[in-house]
C-alpha cells in the first residue's frame, strides 16, 4: 500500500524503545524495542543460552539483562528476563522487533530503559509504534486509530466496535468503493488522451451511474451507523435537570449505587455540573447531575443554570425530574431538539402529593429516588439506550474523522451524478471523482497530511 508519507532515512534508522505496559509497578512489565538494530541493541544486554541475532523469529527466550561491572570482575545482573523476537517484517512495526518481559520493579523498568537507550535505541515518541506499523503497511490510519480507540474501550460494546475496525470493517469497505470509483476514473481520463475523437467513450454512462448509485448507497448506510457507533464510542449523554431540590442528585447517587454528589435538604446544593458514569447493556452512560433550574439574581447561581443548559444541549437523552409534592416544570419545547429523548420522571411518590392531578399523566415515569425505587426509570434508560445504539450493520462508524470524510465524499458523488445528468464532459466529471476518492482515502491515510497524523498518534500513550 502506498503511504503518504516516505520513511525518511534517518527516521528508518532509529531504533526506539519505551515500556508498553501500563505505568506503575506491577508483576510482570513489556518493554518494547523496535528498529534496524533492535536485536543487536537487546543482544548486547541479554544473556541466555543462544545469542537473539542467532535465534529465529515469533520465538521466546530467558536468559538476564547484564551489564559489566566497573571494576571488571564480571556481570551485573538488573533482572531475569524473557525476551520474544518478531523479525522484520513479521512483527507488529514491520520492523525487527524484540519484546523484553521483566518484572514489574519500577526501578527494573525505567533501569532496563535507560540502558537500551545507552546501547543505542531512544526513547519512542506517543504512539510511535503504531504510526511504524501504518508507515510501513501493516496496517492502515483507520485501523491505527482502532487500536487507540480498543485501548481506551471502557465497556464491551466500545470494544466490539473498536475491534471490528482492527480487523478491516471500515477499511474493507472504503478500499471496495475506492476501487470501484478508481476504475471509472481512469477511464474518464483516458478519455482526455482522444479528445479529437469527441465520440468515444471508454466510461460507459450508464455503468457509472449504476455505481455511484451503489456507491451513494454504501456511504449512506455508513453515515447511518454513526449515531449508533458515536454513541457507543463516547457513551450514550443523559442530563437530569429539574427545579431546586427536586431530587436530582439523590437520583443520581441512586443510578450509580453510590454517593457520588452531596445531597441536603437545603435548596441549590447543587452549584455546578456532576458527571459519572455507568454501563447499562454492555453501553457507557454519561451522568450529569445539574443545577436546579430556576430566576434568580446569584451570578454563581446563573453560571451553574448556564452549565445546566449546556449539558442540556449535549445530552441524547434529557431526564426532567418533578418533585410530586410541588411539580414544577422547567423545560419548553425550545429547550429540546428533535433528535433528543425527553423522559418526564415525576421523584418522591412516596409523599403525599399537593397536585393530584399530576399523577394523571400516562408518559410520566414514577419512582422514589430516595427510598432506591427506580426500577421503571431504569427500564425506560435500558429501552432507550438500547433504541439508540441499535444497527443491524456488521461495520460501525464511530469516528468523527471517518463521518465528516464520507459526508464530503457523500456531496462529491451527487456532485458526478448531477454531471451525469448534465451531460458533462468526462474531464469534469472526474474532477468531482477524485474529491470523492480523496476524502476516502483520508479514512484509510492513502491521503492525509503531516498534521493529520500528528494529531491522531498523540492520542496514543507512549510504548503503543
Amino acid at each position: 500500500m502506498k503511504r503518504i508519507m516516505e520513511l525518511s532515512a534517518d527516521y528508518s534508522r532509529q531504533t526506539i524503545c519505551a515500556v508498553a505496559t501500563a505505568f506503575g509497578a506491577a508483576g510482570i512489565a513489556v518493554v518494547r524495542v523496535s528498529g534496524a538494530d533492535a536485536i543487536r541493541v537487546v543482544d548486547s544486554l541479554f544473556r541466555g543460552k543462544h545469542p537473539l541475532c542467532e535465534v529465529p523469529t515469533h520465538t521466546a527466550h530467558y536468559g538476564t539483562i547484564s551489564t559489566p561491572a566497573s571494576d571488571g570482575s564480571g556481570q551485573n545482573v538488573l533482572d531475569e528476563v524473557v525476551c520474544t523476537v518478531f523479525r522484520a517484517p513479521h512483527s507488529f512495526t514491520g520492523e525487527d522487533t524484540v519484546e523484553i518481559s521483566c518484572h514489574g520493579s519500577l526501578f527494573v523498568q525505567q533501569e532496563l530503559v535507560r540502558l537500551l537507550i545507552d546501547a543505542g535505541a531512544r526513547m519512542a515518541d506517543k504512539g510511535e509504534f503504531t504510526k511504524r506499523a501504518f508507515l510501513n503497511g501493516r496496517i492502515d490510519l483507520a485501523q491505527a486509530e482502532a487500536v487507540a480507540d480498543l485501548i481506551a474501550a471502557s465497556s464491551a460494546a466500545e470494544k466490539d466496535v473498536a475491534l471490528s475496525q482492527l480487523r478491516g470493517g471500515v477499511s474493507g469497505k472504503i478500499a471496495e468503493l475506492r476501487e470501484q470509483l478508481l476504475t471509472f476514473t481512469s477511464l474518464l481520463e483516458l478519455e482526455l488522451d482522444f479528445a479529437d475523437h469527441e465520440e468515444l467513450e471508454f466510461a460507459d454512462r450508464s455503468q457509472l451511474t449504476a455505481l455511484l448509485n451503489s456507491a451513494a448507497q454504501t456511504i449512506s448506510s455508513l453515515i447511518a451507523t454513526f449515531q449508533a457507533g458515536n454513541a457507543i464510542k463516547q457513551g450514550v449523554q443523559v442530563a437530569i435537570v429539574g427545579a431546586p431540590n427536586a431530587g436530582k442528585s439523590t437520583l443520581l447517587n441512586a443510578l450509580l449505587g453510590d454517593e457520588r454528589a452531596i445531597v441536603s435538604d437545603i435548596r441549590g446544593t447543587t452549584r455546578d455540573t456532576i458527571e459519572d458514569t455507568m454501563i447499562i447493556g454492555g453501553v457507557p452512560v454519561r451522568l450529569t447531575d445539574t443545577a436546579g433550574i430556576q430566576s434568580t439574581e446569584d451570578i454563581i447561581e446563573q453560571k451553574g443554570i448556564e452549565r445546566s443548559r449546556q449539558a442540556i444541549r449535549k445530552a441524547h437523552i434529557v431526564i426532567e425530574l418533578l418533585d410530586s409534592t410541588d411539580p414544577q416544570p422547567v423545560l419548553s419545547a425550545d429547550d429540546l431538539n428533535p433528535r433528543q429523548v425527553l423522559l418526564r420522571v415525576l421523584n418522591k411518590v412516596d409523599l403525599q402529593s399537593s397536585n393530584l392531578s399530576i399523577f394523571q399523566s400516562s408518559d410520566l415515569i414514577r419512582i422514589s429516588a430516595k427510598l432506591g425505587d427506580i426500577q421503571p426509570l431504569l427500564s425506560r434508560l435500558e429501552s432507550e439506550v438500547s433504541r439508540l445504539t441499535a444497527h443491524t450493520d456488521s461495520v460501525l462508524i464511530s469516528n468523527a474523522r471517518h463521518y465528516e470524510a464520507l459526508c464530503r465524499a457523500q456531496t462529491a458523488l451527487e456532485r458526478v451524478n448531477e454531471g451525469l445528468q448534465a451531460a458533462l464532459s468526462g474531464e469534469l466529471l472526474a474532477l468531482d471523482l477524485h474529491d470523492a476518492l480523496d476524502a476516502l482515502g483520508e479514512i484509510t491515510g492513502e491521503v492525509s497530511s503531516q498534521e493529520v497524523l500528528n494529531t491522531i498518534f498523540e492520542r496514543f500513550c507512549i510504548g503503543k
